[in-house]
């Protein structure tokens, strides 16, 4: 059963620009480690870090509770599976809140864009 959808656009010279006026503080309050270095080893890197941020935003919309409570930035990490098709890994205490659930995750770009798309699917018991 969908238990929340979310949806989020953003521009990447917004993600850009945030890099460039604040750098690691915002990388690192925004961020895992491992998305930090998946993202600057990137020739596109802004692009790759919009998707992210994104994809974050979105789970927080389809959870209905934007970034309020104990959701923190980087409960949410963004990997990708060998395809390259990506996935998202939840650390902290939005782990626990969703162990029954799978959470999927959808993301695109244009030059200028990136929108990211979460299900939250209840797992049968």
């Amino acid at each position: 059963m969908v238990k929340g959808i979310g949806v989020d656009i953003i521009e990447i010279d917004r993600i850009e620009k945030s890099i460039a006026q604040l750098g690691d503080s915002f990388l690192h309050k925004v961020f895992t480690s491992g998305e930090i270095a998946y993202c600057s080893a990137k020739t596109t890197a802004a692009q790759h870090y919009a998707a992210r941020f994104a994809a974050k935003e979105a789970l927080s919309k389809a959870l209905s509770t934007g970034w309020a409570g104990e959701f923190r930035w980087k409960d949410v990490e963004v990997t990708n599976e060998m395809s390259g098709q990506p996935r998202i890994e939840l650390h902290g205490s939005l782990k626990h809140s969703l162990e029954r659930c799978s959470v999927l995750v959808s993301l695109s770009h244009s030059a200028s864009h990136v929108v990211a798309m979460v299900v939250i699917e209840e797992l049968s018991p």
